[in-house]
């Protein structure tokens, strides 16, 4: 995923997490924000509670990919956190792909023709 898209800033993931609007699932908490930009942005927390530095930079580069595999069926202008559980440990590859579509279908920032589709 390019830079351009990621949420870097802390602050910025503060603010994300405190005034914007939280979806969970057993794996991933997904927090989204307007951030008035002509595209949207995605950061990820893996908490060092989920696993060593090689599983949270594991989990955090499928998360990445899921994400980038569906940018472009997201709505443009928001910022969007996923936040990791424990149980993301166990997770195969497939089940964090699917929690993630979960999310962004519930937070409803598919583009319409995409959720109609599925």
């Amino acid at each position: 995923m390019n830079r351009r898209f990621r949420v870097r800033d802390s602050k910025r993931f503060q603010d994300i997490r405190r005034h914007g609007k939280s979806y969970s699932e057993p794996l991933l908490v997904l927090c989204v924000l307007p951030n008035g930009l002509p595209y949207s942005r995605f950061g990820f927390s893996v908490s060092s509670r989920v696993g060593n530095a090689v599983a949270r930079n594991r989990i955090k580069r499928r998360l990445r990919e899921s994400m980038r595999l569906r940018q472009d069926a997201i709505l443009p202008g928001w910022d969007l956190v996923l936040i990791a559980r424990k149980p993301i440990r166990e997770a195969s590859y497939c089940e964090m792909n699917a929690a993630c579509a979960r999310l962004v279908r519930r937070a409803q920032l598919l583009h319409t023709s995409e959720t109609q589709t599925t």
